[in-house]
């Protein structure tokens, strides 16, 4: 069983969590968005297109854990 199993779904988060790669560690914060993905400031995890993934090591969605406030 993969630790990424728990995590849960990513519209459980809050629209102000940031976001951390379970594999690159890489940070999705919805203040900064993601210029790469071409995703403007302040769009929540949870609004980021299905198909969306890390700009820096290709994990998709479901890799990435909310990080503690």
């Amino acid at each position: 069983m993969s630790g990424f199993e728990n995590f849960g779904p990513p519209e459980a988060t809050r629209p102000e969590d940031k976001m951390e790669c379970g594999i690159c560690w890489r940070v999705y914060d919805p203040a900064e968005g993601d210029a790469a993905g071409q995703i403007a400031p302040g769009t929540p995890f949870a609004g980021l297109p299905d198909d969306w993934r890390c700009p820096n090591c290709d994990a998709p969605r479901e890799k990435f854990m909310a990080l503690g406030a």
